[in-house]
């Protein structure tokens, strides 16, 4: 029945994630394309990442593609775990140290990454782009320096 187990999962993948999204949005006032509520935005994406996974889902079902590999566990965790300390570091280092800890934590997760004193300079000019776009740009009120460092 399963022609494409890739596209198939996927599907489902994205069929969940929409559906969540919209339950979740479903409280928010919707409003009108004029006139956009709290839960326009998020209602019109998830129905559109929903449309997305049936189309995959049918493509799974339709066409014959590639088999699932092995789930990378590794890289799943590593990216998990530093998602995480980003967001316990953000209030206590700031921004500018979960953002490196983010960054330098989560590119071993690929097989390619090797350190070299390049991918440093990569992640400070990250840095510093998020903090002229988050905290300059938007207002965004994110420390750059924590309570640890007495910001």
């Amino acid at each position: 029945m399963i022609k494409g187990p890739k596209d198939f999962w996927k599907g489902v993948a994205y069929l969940s994630f929409g559906a969540i999204a919209y339950w979740i949005a479903r409280d928010y006032s919707f409003g009108s394309a004029s006139r956009m509520g709290a839960g326009y935005f998020p209602t019109m994406l998830s129905g559109l990442l929903m449309l997305l996974g049936l189309l995959a889902v049918l493509r799974g079902v339709t066409r014959p593609g590639v088999p699932l590999g092995a789930f990378a566990w590794k890289p799943a965790l590593v990216i998990t775990a530093s998602t995480l300390a980003f967001g316990v570091l953000l209030t206590r280092a700031g921004l500018i140290v979960a953002l490196l800890v983010l960054i330098m934590g989560s590119a071993p997760a690929s097989s390619r990454f090797r350190f070299e004193w390049q991918v440093v300079f990569m992640a400070l000019g990250l840095i510093v782009f998020c903090v002229l776009v988050f905290v300059t740009g938007l207002g965004l009120p994110m420390p750059l320096l924590g309570s640890w460092f007495g910001g």
